[in-house]
């Protein structure tokens, strides 16, 4: 083996090194990600300076601590009791994520696993804390959205010193007792019933309330209409009646004061 050959082995053997130390002084941080630094014989967690995306540089001694600041989602499966001591399973969905100008503190404080430390015992206690004010019907039906926003503003008050924002909660599925669940839909099925029987009785008022109208519209007009019809009147519609009768080309008797009221009488009269 000749010393040309040595050296180049030799220097491959050294450049290799050279990237195997170069790549162990560096962290990638993912998109949507951002980094910590811990200094091993230094100060500890670096404070103040957040690591960005891409590939960072340090001593290899030294450490970066990874966090995900996109929005994250867990789900809980919480056993909780309601104000008239029902047990009642919930399903609640959670959208957090950490603070990003505060992950130093976070990291000093906390440190990563600050889900299973800090969010979730907040969300079983408010949500605990929250449910338990609300009976199993209204949790079932009606004030689900009014529990979700009560359980969002306790765990943002809760963690806010914690450097986590929490940005939502849901309330997915509630989960009664049988018997609790069948009462509720039976009592649903009633007031529904009632409700129908309600409008029904609301439509018969409205429709005798129209014919009343109707019914009190055609007297007033009849009434009307016979406070102008008189006597005089009418024996002067009868001689005008007569007077063209008379002048029509029909032949025909009239026998003058003979009528009612002293109107001619027009017997026959042929074309």
């Amino acid at each position: 083996m000749n010393k040309g050959f040595m050296f180049r082995y030799a220097k491959i053997l050294g450049l290799l090194m050279i990237l195997l130390f170069m790549v162990g002084c560096g962290t990638q941080v993912p998109s949507g990600h951002r980094g910590v630094k811990y200094m091993k014989f230094g100060d500890g967690t670096e404070m103040g300076k957040i690591y960005d995306e891409g590939f960072n540089w340090h001593l290899p001694w030294n450490r970066i601590y990874i966090y995900k600041t996109q929005l994250e989602e867990r789900k809980e499966n919480l056993q909780i009791l309601s104000s008239d001591g029902a047990t009642i399973m919930l399903e609640v969905s959670i959208w957090y994520r950490p603070d990003v100008t505060k992950l130093d503190s976070l990291q000093k404080t906390i440190g990563p696993g600050y889900f299973g430390s800090v969010v979730a015992p907040a969300m079983r206690g408010v949500a605990r804390a929250v449910v338990g004010q609300y009976k199993p019907e209204e949790i079932y039906s009606t004030k689900r959205e009014e529990i979700a926003a009560g359980i969002l503003l306790g765990m943002q008050d809760m963690v806010k010193s914690k450097y986590v924002n929490v940005e939502n909660v849901i309330v997915r599925n509630v989960v009664l007792p049988a018997r609790i669940t069948e009462a509720i839909n039976a009592k649903l099925a009633a007031d529904q019933e009632q409700q129908k029987m309600e409008f029904t009785l609301l439509k018969e008022t409205q429709e005798a309330e129209r014919k009343r109208i109707e019914a009190k519209g055609i007297a007033d007009f009849q009434k009307i209409v016979s406070s102008g019809i008189t006597q005089t009147l009418l024996k002067w519609k009868g001689i005008e009646a007569t007077q063209k009768l008379a002048e029509s080309p029909n032949s025909k008797v009239i026998i003058i004061g003979a009528g009612k009221d002293g109107l001619p009488v027009i017997l026959g009269g042929d074309n």
